[in-house]
């Protein structure tokens, strides 16, 4: 389940999850990343979205975190769910998948940011506790409306995970453009350029960059600059024509490498 619907007061009451980072709404990368799942419940408002999910609301709209992890979990019967904000650019199917792996002897496992803080909505819990502690708080309470979210997790057994980077959320300005420079780093920002290209054109497939790249190297030395874009284009068109798929996109590259290569021969 993916909470998407808070206030954003220190945002000036935007569209938090629709703001984007790397060209792509926030809620879609946070969704891009649990994509494996059985069933995506977001939690806010209807809005679009880069895959079909599951709508819920909070009781009532904006009663705050617990009130809507309730209205979450009701949507599903998943022995295991993820609880997730809609706010965080850097997670990844990998940091998702550590989580669930973190539950098997506890209830529940939750990353840790850099400070040593929990975040609890970037976590994996099992199902069964989180409804117990959810009917004891509504009973204690009488509701949910307005509880934090520490007086949910605060009785159950966690694993505690160190991640800061997939722990970064986004509550200000200030962390949106943090997010926004970060992706644009020189060690990051081919690999967030074609997950974005992926996602925006609804490919899934695994990219040797490093082979495209000397793809490109090879073509604009040996034959002439433009070659690079139109050659690696030309191989991708390929790959498509013998049915897609990483083998077929290695076996155009190797194909196209290998004439590049006898043109700069004859040079």
């Amino acid at each position: 389940m993916i909470l998407a619907g808070g206030a954003a007061r220190r945002l000036g009451g935007v569209d938090k999850p629709a703001l984007r980072v790397g060209g792509r709404a926030l809620l879609d990368r946070v969704l891009d990343a649990c994509r494996g799942a059985g069933r995506t419940v977001v939690v806010g408002p209807r809005r679009p979205t880069v895959r079909p999910v599951r709508w819920a609301r909070e009781e009532p709209p904006g009663g705050g975190p617990v009130a809507a992890v309730d209205a979450g979990v009701r949507q599903t019967t998943a022995p295991v769910v993820l609880v997730l904000s809609a706010d965080l650019p850097f997670l990844t199917p990998e940091t998702v998948e550590t989580l669930l792996n973190g539950v098997e002897s506890t209830e529940g496992a939750v990353l840790i940011d850099s400070d040593g803080r929990e975040q609890p909505l970037v976590a994996a819990y099992r199902a069964e506790p989180l409804r117990r502690e959810i009917a004891l708080l509504a009973t204690e309470h009488g509701g949910l409306g307005g509880l934090p979210l520490r007086l949910l997790v605060s009785e159950l057994a966690l694993a505690r995970l160190q991640h800061p980077t997939a722990s970064f959320d986004c509550d200000t300005w200030e962390d949106i453009t943090t997010a926004r420079a970060r992706i644009r780093e020189h060690g990051s920002v081919l690999d967030e350029w074609i997950t974005a290209v992926k996602a925006e054109l609804g490919i899934d497939l695994d990219v040797d960059t490093a082979a495209l790249l000397d793809l490109a190297r090879d073509a604009a030395h040996g034959v002439a600059r433009p070659a690079a874009p139109l050659t690696t284009f030309l191989v991708g068109y390929a790959a498509a024509q013998k049915g897609g798929g990483p083998e077929a996109l290695a076996a155009a590259t190797e194909k196209a490498a290998a004439l590049a290569a006898r043109w700069a021969e004859e040079q």
